[in-house]
């Protein structure tokens, strides 16, 4: 088989994970048929580089990853390209709004995930990558939204209708692909990417073709070029088939001539 694009860029969470957080054994076989055909599969996701580690190790992959929602561009695994940090003020002061409206939160610094239960707030000393807030109630939730937006500075997502996940301004997974793209020399046109969630949509707007699961979020599906099925139906291997894979290749491309 011929590939019709050069790197595919694969969410985790809700995408290439299924709900038991496994890779299934059908997914792992056709991204191993697209590695075998010259396509680069790089890992894009919320997850620190720690945790999304072995799910790499597991597919075999030594090709760049996107960690974190960008904020660490990774040339292979563990030899990091470049890392975006966040201004410890604004961690503090997120902090602040946490526990101000008892929300469950959690940050990430190169160290360690800090969490409510196992953090006093203390922001010296350490160097920041990502804060996100939990919370099912939705008018709490548009509340934080509206004071986050306020503080500026900020790149505000989500990786479930529950939360918000917040990066340095202009980091996003997007902006993670593109350096992985320079890193490989290659197009952002020529890359498909998948995902589910607001934290994939910088990257599905950007990639060449730009794919939503089936289980993904409505505005995510509404700016995709195609939609598969879900992360536990091998939505991932559907893609592979459908649009990375051809016996006869074709000059790729998605709506809105890009």
């Amino acid at each position: 088989m011929i590939a019709k694009y050069r790197l595919l860029a694969l969410d985790m969470d809700g995408t290439l994970l299924n709900d038991e957080q496994i890779i299934t054994p059908e997914t792992v076989k056709w991204i191993q048929k697209a590695v075998d055909a010259g396509v680069h599969v790089c890992l894009s996701t919320g997850r620190a580089f720690q945790s999304a580690l072995p799910y790499a190790e597991q597919l075999g992959l030594q090709t760049p990853m996107v960690t974190v929602n960008g904020s660490e561009v990774w040339r292979a695994p563990h030899e990091v390209y470049r890392r975006s940090l966040m201004d410890p003020q604004l961690v503090s002061q997120m902090y602040s709004i946490a526990k101000k409206y008892d929300i469950w939160f959690w940050a990430y610094s190169l160290d360690q995930v800090h969490k409510q239960d196992n953090w006093d707030g203390d922001v010296s000393g350490r160097e920041w990558l990502k804060f996100g807030y939990h919370t099912e109630d939705d008018e709490l939730r548009h509340k934080l939204l509206l004071l986050l937006q306020d503080m500026g500075g900020l790149e505000i997502t989500n990786s479930s209708p529950h939360n918000l996940e917040i990066n340095p301004l202009g980091v996003n997974k997007a902006t993670g692909v593109e350096q992985v793209c320079q890193l490989l020399g290659i197009n952002m046109s020529e890359v498909v990417a998948v995902g589910d969630s607001l934290n994939d949509l910088a990257v599905i707007q950007a990639a060449g073709l730009g794919v939503a699961m089936g289980n993904a979020q409505k505005t995510v599906k509404q700016e995709a070029d195609a939609v598969v099925a879900s992360n536990n139906e091998d939505g991932i291997a559907e893609v592979i088939q459908k649009y990375v894979l051809s016996e006869v290749a074709t000059s790729g491309g998605g709506r809105r001539g890009k």
